[in-house]
């Protein structure tokens, strides 16, 4: 065990995200993401949910502050939640906020966004039952 790294970042998680350099992108997704289907590497955190393993992602490494949208999520159809925003959406702005304050999300068409995730570092397929909970992480320049 290690101290100070949050339990829902597994040792496969911590070897990928060491891994992982400037600019590579990383997906937390909900557990209705085709996960094994589109990422290069999947971790299954299937007992966990997106806010909490967005967090210990955080926790572990900075935001690109070099982009202007270091977060990426998926649009959802018109009407489905009101302002047109998932509401966990919050729930990872305030996540943000405690790393990279002025962070701005891109918001992607559904295809699009599925096309991103295939290039991505790694997904990390979440248990989490909340609808559009999906957000891609732009990993930034670690600073002494």
């Amino acid at each position: 065990m290690l101290k100070g790294i949050s339990p829902v970042v597994s040792p496969e998680l911590l070897k990928i995200i060491a891994e992982m350099g400037h600019g590579d992108e990383l997906v937390i997704s909900d557990g209705n993401f085709p996960g094994a289907s589109v990422g290069q590497r999947v971790v299954r955190a299937d007992g966990h949910d997106g806010a909490a393993m967005m967090q210990g992602i955080i926790d572990l490494f900075p935001l690109d502050d070099f982009v202007e949208a270091p977060l990426a999520v998926m649009e959802v159809p018109d009407g489905m939640f009101p302002g047109n925003e998932a509401p966990i959406w919050a729930e990872f702005r305030k996540i943000a906020d405690t790393d990279l304050p002025t962070a701005k999300f891109e918001f992607m068409e559904h295809d699009a966004f599925i096309d991103r995730c295939r290039k991505a570092y790694c997904v990390v397929q979440t248990g989490e039952k909340a609808l559009y909970a999906n957000i891609i992480l732009r990993k930034g320049v670690v600073r002494g």
